[in-house]
């Protein structure tokens, strides 16, 4: 999502840290880059300017001009007022009160309501939670056979609602539903329209009044842009809501809507869904988002990632490989198929600092539906060949691809993809992984 805007940025940094010196001249020409930047990026245009008008202030005082590296702190500057702008630190979810609690969701037509429910559902169940759907949007008979669907996957009770009853009735029906199955989380989802109107806003409102949930979750649409935060102000105007749950930020969208939203509504960003499976829901940690949009990487992810789809073992394994450089085709194919669980590996990658300036990084392209490929292309191979790639010669991949089921082209983006990989391992290895996020950070 912030890839443009990560290279605005870095271009930016690159130029500030070549002066030895900052003039405000040097200052002023870099802030006008960073505004272009963000507003480019859809950030509100109010927001930009209070945002840049707050760094040239810190910038032009003591502590930049009398620093030994000016450039650095103005990056330094620029990470924590970026941080600051998006909330600071990560907000958790309001599930105090007699249960079960209630969550309501809400937002427009499309926009992932539904969907996000299901993944809030698994994210409250890792979490130790015993979560009940409410499906009250009775407007979309798809919306109500989508949850019921979702409930059957992730094994969780749905409340058996149809389009001839009325929504709070069925959230008050649903309460009663939940305490009788021993439940203790409502997660309702609300109807949404195409556009904002009063009859919306009347129903929810109603619902409000009548279930007091202890939390109203704004789901918004992260490619809408602009129009993310103005939904998300008209909702809070309306029904005071108590946080954003931002989707699709794993799409094209600039980024600017995640920047945006708590300056102008002063309600923080608490999820973000980053991709279709209902484990794709992300707590929102502005300090790691600032870190991601500016280059420096989110180890701290990464290391929760790892944490959630493996074992100690697994990890403590996975680290050797890294360190030593000791991976093999074998080990390639069953680290994919680990590090899959983690998400989609390209973003993975990205989180790693500095990986991003690494020349073989943007190269280097491996989707989750090729991991199949990959693990019959692999288990086609001798044991030798496994190990010594290089032995791989032109008949050995016709006779792999024919064993596999696969194209000698497949074959050969494999063999292509790994010495890529294990290029930059050897560069990482190079300086050591303290040396890597060393030289990755800017201060």
């Amino acid at each position: 999502m912030f890839e443009k805007l990560n290279d605005r940025f870095n271009a930016i940094f690159k130029q500030l840290k070549g002066h030895g010196k900052l003039s405000e001249k040097n200052i002023d020409q870099g802030l006008k880059e960073v505004k272009m930047a963000l507003l480019e990026a859809d950030v509100h245009y109010k927001v930009v300017k209070n945002f840049v008008a707050t760094i040239k202030n810190r910038a032009i005082g003591q502590e930049v001009m009398t620093s030994l590296t000016p450039g650095q702190q103005v990056v330094k500057i620029v990470h924590e007022e970026l941080t600051g702008l998006m909330g600071s630190c990560h907000e958790a979810l309001n599930l105090s009160g007699p249960l079960p609690v209630s969550l309501m969701l809400v937002g427009l037509q499309g926009s992932g309501k539904t969907t996000t429910a299901g993944k809030l559902a698994v994210y409250l169940k890792n979490l130790g939670r015993n979560p009940y759907l409410v499906p009250a949007d009775v407007y979309r008979p798809a919306a109500i056979d989508q949850l019921t669907k979702l409930g059957e996957q992730i094994s969780t009770p749905v409340f058996p609602s149809n389009t001839d009853m009325d929504p709070v009735q069925i959230c008050m029906d649903a309460r009663v539903a939940a305490q009788k199955a021993g439940c203790d989380t409502l997660l309702i989802d609300t109807a949404g329209r195409l556009h904002i109107d009063e009859k919306l806003m009347a129903e929810l409102y109603r619902i409000k009044e009548k279930v007091r949930p202890s939390e109203i979750l704004l789901v918004a649409d992260a490619m809408t842009g602009q129009d993310a935060v103005n939904i998300a102000e008209a909702f809070n105007n309306a029904l005071d809501i108590g946080g954003i749950v931002l989707t699709k930020m794993d799409g094209d969208a600039r980024g600017g809507a995640a920047i945006s939203i708590k300056s102008i509504t002063a309600k923080p960003i608490k999820y973000i869904g980053v991709g279709e499976k209902l484990s794709a829901l992300e707590p929102f940690h502005p300090d790691r988002m600032s870190s991601r949009i500016l280059g420096m990487g989110d180890v701290l992810t990464i290391i929760e990632k790892a944490q959630a789809s493996m074992d100690e073992k697994t990890a403590a394994e996975l680290e050797t490989k890294f360190r030593k450089n000791q991976f093999t085709l074998e080990d390639f194919r069953d680290q994919m198929i680990q590090i899959k669980k983690m998400g989609p590996l390209n973003e993975l990658l990205q989180m790693i600092p500095g990986f991003g300036k690494i020349k073989q990084a943007n190269n280097l392209k491996i989707e989750e539906k090729e991991l199949t490929k990959i693990e019959a292309v692999i288990n086609s191979m001798t044991p030798q060949e496994r190990r010594q790639h290089l032995i791989i010669n032109g008949s050995r991949r016709k006779r792999i691809a024919k064993g596999s089921g696969t194209s000698v082209q497949d074959v050969n983006r494999l063999l292509k993809n790994y010495v890529q990989l294990t290029r930059m391992m050897k560069r990482i290895n190079k300086g050591g992984m303290r040396g890597l996020v060393h030289g990755a950070r800017p201060f």
